[in-house]
């Protein structure tokens, strides 16, 4: 009932009677003054004025399932949202959740974690403020194909920064969002699988969002929507956005990208067109990229001017970062 009572408040620009909403709920006038109580409890700024109604003045700065689930209708990714205060790790809470027979199209977010990962084993900085959550899917697929379940994952959340901000958001290839040449989020996928498919897969977003500054030694790499916008997000509202376009990239994915997915996939992508340099065991390898493959593999010619195919390993960008 809490839910429906935000949605409403939410929905109306002045007060809403505690009559209306009664009505509009189909419950006692009492019944919406306890709940108006409990989320003023929760940090929800409520006014009332007698004769006038209820209004929403201001909300706290925390994800809610209720409000983030609210008219959320999604085929594939987020059927259920868990938030959480702190986790060791959005990824490894999926994973355990996994084990145990958790469905496909969870969502775990969480305020902080204690242990986020980023590729190749390094940390991801979680202080609170941020976006930080894994989506749970169990898709009918090889495990060839997790390449191209992070080019769909990236894809959406760089239209959904894009949609809510307007800010010029692109793709590094593979899994980072970037705005002009800093980080604004990074993708980590994980899977556990059988010898020719998948069980399941963990896709590990985190988006920088009210963060006003970072540590020293990332604070030329990194950035944030306060920082590039000026102002606050609400992030329930933005994380909506997210999953929308998460749902429409991963779904047309899982059904085969279309000709036009792959055009505008990399005309986002900023990694197209530069020098690059491919980090191996065996030595450094430079080129241009220039393309990108149906299943995600990323095209570059070499100085050497013969051309390689990348489809995983540790690709470093001229100009960016």
């Amino acid at each position: 009932m809490k839910a429906e009572i935000l949605k409403k408040l939410r929905s109306e620009n002045g007060y809403v009677s505690g009559e209306e909403l009664s009505r509009h709920l189909g419950v006692s006038r009492t019944a919406v003054w306890k709940n108006i109580k409990a989320l003023r409890q929760e940090g929800y700024v409520i006014d009332s004025v007698t004769n006038k109604g209820y209004r929403l003045i201001e909300s706290p700065d925390r994800l809610d399932p209720r409000i983030i689930s609210s008219g959320l209708n999604t085929s594939n990714v987020g059927k259920r949202i868990v938030t959480m205060d702190k986790v060791d790790s959005t990824n490894d809470e999926v994973k355990r959740r996994a084990a145990q027979g958790e469905e496909s199209g969870l969502i775990i977010a969480a305020e902080n974690q204690t242990g986020g990962k980023g590729r190749f084993g390094r940390t991801w900085s979680s202080p609170e403020g941020g976006i930080y959550f894994t989506i749970l899917l169990r898709p009918d697929l090889p495990p060839n194909a997790i390449p191209s379940v992070t080019l769909a994952a990236g894809y959406g959340v760089c239209l959904a920064v894009r949609e809510y901000t307007g800010l010029d958001a692109r793709i590094k290839w593979p899994n980072d969002i970037v705005i002009g040449r800093r980080k604004l989020c990074g993708i980590l996928t994980e899977m556990a699988a059988q010898s020719d498919m998948l069980d399941y897969v963990a896709i590990g977003i985190g988006i920088n969002v009210n963060h006003t500054g970072f540590p020293e030694e990332i604070r030329n790499k990194a950035t944030s929507l306060y920082i590039e916008t000026g102002k606050k997000t609400d992030r329930n509202d933005f994380f909506k956005c997210v999953i929308k376009n998460l749902d429409n990239t991963i779904s047309s994915f899982l059904v085969g990208f279309s000709s036009e997915d792959m055009e505008n996939f990399k005309r986002l992508c900023v990694t197209i067109g530069r020098q690059v340099t491919v980090h191996r065991p065996d030595g450094n390898i430079l080129g241009t990229a220039y393309d990108i493959t149906p299943t995600g593999e990323l095209l570059i010619r070499t100085e050497e001017d013969s051309e390689l195919t990348v489809n995983s390993g540790e690709v470093t960008v001229q100009g960016i970062y």
